[in-house]
């Protein structure tokens, strides 16, 4: 399967903006920073996103990025074919030409796995990404405290004279 860097940073940059648009609109300098994804390229990706009606830009100060869409109308794969990303695994790209003009003999085994991946990922919704994410965040804050508490980093008075 062929999902290219514009799929994978398109449903990290929407993940993001997600788990952070309660507090307002989300900038893409923001994302850009958190995620280590180029700025101009998450304004290509934005645009799409858009004119897909994904997300709405907020303009001015304080202005960003919002989700049009309740978290769980939004699926993984909205995100893949809003920025054109195609999602095959056939090497003719469904052209059915592999082998000069005929098809090659697996072909209709790729075609039913790109139409498996597209079935699962439509499946997967941005509220499940957060909801995942969130949960993950929160075992790994459990396990400092545990571990801090271990290591004697707990509870106790600041030292130091003033």
């Amino acid at each position: 399967m062929r999902l290219t860097t514009k799929g994978r940073f398109a449903v990290t940059a929407m993940l993001d903006l997600a788990m952070r648009e309660e507090r307002g609109p989300v900038t893409l300098a923001g994302i850009s920073e958190r995620q280590s994804i180029s700025l101009s390229y998450l304004e290509q990706l934005f645009g799409k996103l858009r004119r897909a009606e994904l997300v709405d830009s907020v303009r001015g100060p304080g202005g960003g990025y919002t989700l049009a869409k309740q978290l769980q109308d939004i699926s993984v794969a909205d995100i893949i074919v809003a920025v054109d990303e195609p999602v095959d695994a056939t090497q003719c790209g469904g052209r059915e030409n592999c082998r000069g003009s005929q098809r090659c003999m697996t072909h209709d085994l790729w075609t039913n796995l790109n139409v498996t991946i597209f079935d699962y990922l439509s499946k997967v919704s941005l509220a499940s990404l957060v909801e995942e994410q969130l949960a993950k965040e929160q075992a790994a804050t459990e396990s400092r405290v545990v571990q801090d508490k271990r290591d004697g980093h707990g509870h106790h008075a600041a030292s130091g004279a003033l």
